[in-house]
């Protein structure tokens, strides 16, 4: 059966988090705090000393953080850093050891009618027998009510998101018959059928074609120009001064939070990723192509 990308039902394997990369430093990393101890209620999302740990091994410790509303978040870091995990105890899909979560104020139970959320394409079984459609319309059934026929209202929406992200023409497809990167727009439709106000997306561009990647984000860019926040675990280094206002840069602890321009710098990559000289490369072109704008 074809795993909902919806918080309740989602894999709970993750590929990032199962193998924790120690911090580049061994002393403690100097984090870039959002309010201290008094975190903002009206923020979309707002976590006060999440740990998380699998089998007794931890993942994520210490995190504490306010996300601004209305932006383009992307969380960075090498594999085993826990991004997936972070998105997953967010959303209540991975026990934590401690600390508390809030979604504009309230726990994420009191608030998922607000949430939206786009799992890993690599998590969902894509033989399950249902099209295009019919997966856009799951999107709405916390709206429509379980066991509750699925008006032509409901269908008409789903269509509407569907045509939003260029597949339209796909609506009746059986998803087993798509391509990765039209698979990847059908949830993405999925997640724009809940109309949320904040939105997960775990690696949205992994494994597409450019045109769909443009697709994603020019999407992405109209719900945050439309006041919705966005948080995307991003692999992508050169991109991440192209496509995102807010960066979050996580090593099993968050090493520096806040605005690209003021956080997605040399020093803190590399206390991010350490010696990893590639990626850090990487970064240093799309720096340098970001500042030549």
């Amino acid at each position: 059966m074809m795993q909902s990308p919806s918080p309740t039902s989602s894999t709970v394997a993750d590929s990032d988090s199962d193998k924790p990369v120690a911090p580049a430093h061994a002393a403690p990393v100097e984090t870039t705090p959002a309010t201290g101890d008094e975190h903002s209620f009206d923020a979309p999302l707002s976590i006060h000393d999440m740990t998380v740990a699998y089998h007794r091994k931890p993942v994520l410790w210490d995190v504490d953080l306010d996300l601004p509303e209305g932006r383009l978040i992307a969380i960075v870091g090498p594999n085993g850093a826990g991004k997936s995990t972070l998105i997953k105890a967010v959303l209540d899909l991975v026990p934590m050891v401690s600390g508390r979560v809030l979604v504009y104020g309230k726990p994420y139970r009191r608030q998922r009618a607000l949430v939206g959320y786009v799992p890993q394409r690599e998590s969902v079984d894509w033989d399950f027998p249902v099209s295009a459609l019919d997966v856009v319309t799951m999107g709405s059934y916390r709206k429509i009510g379980w066991l509750r026929p699925v008006t032509r209202k409901w269908r008409d929406l789903a269509m509407e998101s569907l045509h939003r992200v260029g597949m339209a023409d796909y609506a009746h497809r059986q998803i087993s018959q798509l391509s990765g990167g039209q698979q990847q727009r059908v949830f993405l439709a999925r997640a724009l059928v809940q109309q949320a106000r904040i939105y997960f997306m775990d690696e949205p561009f992994a494994g597409v074609d450019a045109a769909t990647e443009k697709m994603i984000i020019r999407t992405l860019q109209d719900l945050r120009n439309q006041g919705q926040t966005v948080v995307v675990v991003h692999h992508d280094l050169q991109t991440v001064p192209e496509y995102f206002d807010h960066v979050i840069l996580l090593n099993m602890r968050v090493v520096a939070h806040g605005p690209v321009k003021s956080v997605f710098t040399a020093e803190n990559l590399q206390k991010t990723y350490g010696g990893r000289l590639t990626l850090l490369d990487e970064a240093a072109e799309a720096l340098r192509r970001a500042g030549g704008k």
